[in-house]
């Protein structure tokens, strides 16, 4: 006979939040350690392509910007190489065909960049109207300019703008103006109008993009206060693609400091409005051609210097202007 005591079964267990099992010390250890292997592989093709392709030129310049070549004797004689200290950046900043030429690309810069990004934010904010029609067409036709290669497009802009041959000058002749666009006073603004035509499709693109972005419920409720047509462009989608704005000026500024193709085609073609020497990047490579590469890396230097002080300068101000906004 079993007493009362021994035949009571036990309590059922508490429910309660289950108590997660610690895993071993070492396997989030080893779980970090293998993604950091992973991100580092697929990270590795492209650090040594920009090691390779980037920095290492960009020190090689540096490095024998420090330089000169000493020559002795004639045709070529003996070469020795001697260290220059800052010679060469001080004959770069007194060569007047070096400072003019940047000079020049900063005054087209300030004129043509402003006026190609206005073009490419008015024609993407008629492409993202709710009244625009055909949007494919139209985007792709703004767009073909920049598909095509830049040293076509200045041959072709050559033939267009040669005054014996363009279709330009003889209407203009017949309302009295009489215009050469080859010209040395008018080369500058010819070398712009190419440049605008090439890209401004390439930064409507961006802006279109950018414009996509936006949130139908902000379009919405603009409309609803009132705000349409272009009040709505100018005080909704402007300000909410400013940073597409900026990321395209930065571009643009860079860009403007790496013009060559188009004055260098036109050189080609032997326009006698057009120097040699018209860019800053025209002016170092012909210093590399008369066989002084210690100068032209030192020009390259202040060029990439002169490049990162306005892009940089132009990013910040924008950011300082945003955060007192």
């Amino acid at each position: 006979m079993t007493s009362p005591s021994s035949t009571r079964t036990a309590p059922p267990p508490r429910s309660g939040p289950a108590v997660p099992r610690t895993p071993p010390a070492g396997r989030p250890r080893r779980a970090g350690h293998r993604a950091a292997l992973t991100a580092s592989g697929f990270l590795a093709p492209f650090a040594v392509l920009f090691l390779t392709m980037m920095v290492a030129p960009i020190g090689y310049a540096i490095y024998q910007s420090f330089f000169t070549v000493h020559r002795t004797g004639l045709f070529g004689g003996s070469r020795s190489t001697a260290f220059a200290g800052l010679s060469n950046y001080s004959a770069a900043l007194r060569d007047h065909d070096f400072l003019a030429s940047i000079g020049r690309v900063l005054l087209l810069g300030c004129v043509q960049v402003p006026v190609m990004l206005g073009l490419a934010l008015l024609l993407a904010l008629l492409l993202d109207s709710g009244s625009a029609r055909l949007r494919k067409t139209f985007r792709l036709t703004f767009f073909l300019p920049y598909a095509l290669p830049g040293a076509i497009a200045a041959v072709m802009w050559s033939f267009l703008l040669l005054k014996s041959l363009s279709p330009f000058t003889g209407p203009l002749a017949h309302i009295g103006v009489s215009v050469d666009f080859l010209s040395p006073s008018w080369v500058p603004v010819s070398i712009g109008n190419m440049i605008t035509w090439g890209w401004t499709g390439y930064n409507m693109l961006i802006l279109h993009s950018a414009l996509q972005t936006i949130p139908a419920e902000v379009v919405e409720a603009a409309a609803i206060d009132g705000c349409t047509g272009w009040r709505l462009a100018l005080h909704v989608k402007i300000p909410l693609v400013r940073p597409a704005l900026v990321l395209t000026t930065v571009f643009s500024i860079i860009g403007t400091a790496q013009l060559y193709t188009e004055p260098a085609v036109l050189v080609g073609a032997r326009i006698p409005g057009v120097s040699p020497k018209f860019s800053p990047i025209m002016n170092t490579t012909l210093g590399m051609d008369l066989d002084n590469q210690n100068l032209a890396a030192a020009e390259s230097v202040v060029l990439a210097l002169v490049t990162l002080v306005l892009s940089f300068g132009f990013l910040k101000y924008n950011q300082r202007k945003g955060a007192m906004a």
